[in-house]
C-alpha cells in the first residue's frame, strides 16, 4: 500500500475486517475513515459542522398514547400522527443523499451498481420507511372497517377426461337394402325374372319362349335352383 500509516494486522485480537485486510493486503473500513478524516481536517476548519448528533425526538407521548389505545382506529390515529411529524426529517435525509449522488455530476453515465447509483437508491429507500408503515396501517383499518367477504365454497371438480378421443360407435348396417319403390316380390327376391326380361322387339319372343317351356320356376329361387328344376322337369 502507498499510504504511510497502513498496517498489516495479525489474527490475535482482530475482527473479521482486519483479518481479511491482512490476508488480501487491503485497508480496513476504519482505516479508510481515519484517513479521510485526517485529510479533511483543513476543509472542516473552514466549514465547521456540529459535533453533536441531531437531537432525538421525544416520542414518549406517542408511546403512552399507543399503550392506551384499545381500537384499531385509536392506534391508527397515533401512528399517522407520528408519520406526519417524522416526514420532514426523512425527506431532508433523502434530499441530502440525492445531492451526494449528484455531486460533481458523478451520477451521469454511472453503472447500476456504482456508488452514485447506490446513493440514489438509498435516497429513495429512506422514504420507503414511511410508505411501508402507512400501508401497514391502512391494512389494519381495512380489516376492521372493510373486511374481505368469506370465500364461497368451491364445487368438487369433476374428474378430468383422458386426452384420447372417444371412439364413435359404427352404426349397424341392415341385413338387406330397403325396399324403396319396388314391389314386395322384387324387394325380397334379387333374382326376379322380370329384371332380366328384354325390352323392345325381343320382348314378344322372350315371352313365347318362357310360356312355351313347361318349367315351373319360382320367382324367388336362385339361378342354381332354377337350373336344377329345369333338368329334373325336362323329359
Amino acid at each position: 500500500m502507498s499510504h504511510p500509516d497502513f498496517e498489516l494486522y495479525d489474527n490475535v485480537g482482530r475482527d473479521a475486517d482486519q483479518i481479511a485486510a491482512a490476508r488480501y493486503g487491503i485497508a480496513t473500513e476504519r482505516d479508510l475513515l481515519r484517513w479521510a478524516r485526517r485529510d479533511a481536517e483543513p476543509f472542516l476548519a473552514e466549514h465547521p459542522l456540529p459535533d453533536t448528533p441531531l437531537p432525538s425526538p421525544d416520542l414518549a407521548p406517542y408511546h403512552e398514547a399507543l399503550a392506551a389505545a384499545e381500537t384499531p382506529a385509536q392506534a391508527s390515529a397515533v401512528t399517522q400522527h407520528l408519520l406526519d411529524a417524522a416526514e420532514p426529517v426523512f425527506q431532508a435525509i433523502s434530499d441530502y443523499l440525492l445531492s451526494a449522488a449528484r455531486w460533481r455530476g458523478q451520477n451521469r453515465g454511472a453503472e447500476p451498481q456504482s456508488p452514485p447509483k447506490m446513493l440514489m437508491t438509498a435516497a429513495s429507500r429512506s422514504l420507503d420507511v414511511l410508505a411501508l408503515a402507512h400501508r401497514a396501517d391502512l391494512a389494519i383499518l381495512r380489516a376492521a372497517y372493510d373486511p374481505a367477504p368469506a370465500p364461497k365454497a368451491r364445487a368438487v371438480p369433476r374428474p378430468a377426461r383422458s386426452g384420447f378421443p372417444r371412439r364413435r360407435r359404427t352404426p349397424l348396417l341392415p341385413d338387406r337394402p330397403p325396399a324403396g319403390n319396388q314391389r314386395p316380390s322384387e324387394a325380397t327376391c334379387p333374382h326376379a325374372l322380370s329384371s332380366h326380361a328384354p325390352s323392345g322387339p325381343a320382348s314378344a319372343a322372350y315371352t313365347s319362349i318362357t310360356t312355351a317351356t313347361p318349367v315351373a320356376v319360382s320367382r324367388c329361387s336362385s339361378p342354381l335352383t332354377s337350373t336344377a328344376s329345369q333338368e329334373t322337369s325336362t323329359p
